[in-house]
């Protein structure tokens, strides 16, 4: 096999490609008693199927208050950013836990909780939601939540089986019903990417590559790994 500079130049194009495409890695945030008071804020961009719909977004906030044994105390506030020409209602959010949640109430604008439950979109399994409806699915109901350029706020706690010194949240999402203007698209889910500047958040958020870095890393990579074989068929023609 003879490989030459063109080969290997369009060998590691694609491969950056294919590096560039694959989905972000998933944000999170670590917290414990050092956390007590900071906030942690997330963008949502949404989607349908495996396609973003433009001007569908939202934002949240999440204010850690305190910890009490097993539980963990939290301020939220939701915000539908969303904008012409779409209009929706957010009616739900909702995120993992490490370890394992045992319990959840809420107040406020997001008043209801379901563990363990399907989030749409095949999103699939997500261990906590919050709800503007007392409906048994992560989605929500009815009319209420959030509108257009409508904040909502509250309180949530978070129960666990034993005291919890650090507690990892990740996979935000949050759920867009009522949705006009966006086609054939009537609902659809916002995954949540971690905005919090460093300054406020002094345990949190998982630094994620940005896909063109990983696209770079992945040009030289690859470019390496073939130079290398290429050298080695030379040396065996010999």
């Amino acid at each position: 096999m003879k490989l030459n500079r063109k080969s290997i130049l369009l060998s590691a194009a694609a491969a950056s490609f294919a590096m560039i495409s694959m989905p972000a890695l998933a944000d999170t945030i670590v917290l414990d008693s050092s956390s007590i008071g900071q906030s942690y804020t997330f963008d949502y961009n949404g989607f349908s199927g495996s396609t973003e719909v433009d001007g569908l977004t939202a934002s949240t906030t999440f204010t850690l208050t305190g910890i009490s044994g097993d539980q963990y105390f939290f301020d939220y506030s939701v915000a539908n950013t969303t904008s012409d020409p779409v209009d929706s209602r957010i009616s739900s959010f909702g995120f993992n836990t490490n370890p394992d949640i045992v319990g959840a109430t809420s107040t406020g604008a997001f008043s209801y909780t379901t563990l363990n439950s399907s989030y749409p979109n095949k999103i699939g399994d997500i261990d906590v939601c919050f709800k503007d409806a007392d409906t048994g699915a992560c989605s929500g109901g009815g009319n209420g939540g959030l509108t257009d350029g409508q904040t909502g706020t509250g309180s949530f706690t978070l129960s666990f089986g034993d005291p919890v010194s650090s507690l990892t949240l990740g996979d935000f999402y949050v759920r867009y019903q009522s949705v006009d203007g966006a086609g054939n698209v009537t609902s659809a889910s916002g995954y949540g990417t971690n905005t919090t500047s460093s300054s406020s958040s002094s345990s949190g958020g998982t630094e994620v590559p940005e896909p063109g870095v990983l696209g770079l890393m992945g040009v030289g990579l690859v470019a390496i790994g073939l130079l290398r074989r290429r050298r080695q068929y030379a040396k065996a023609a010999l």
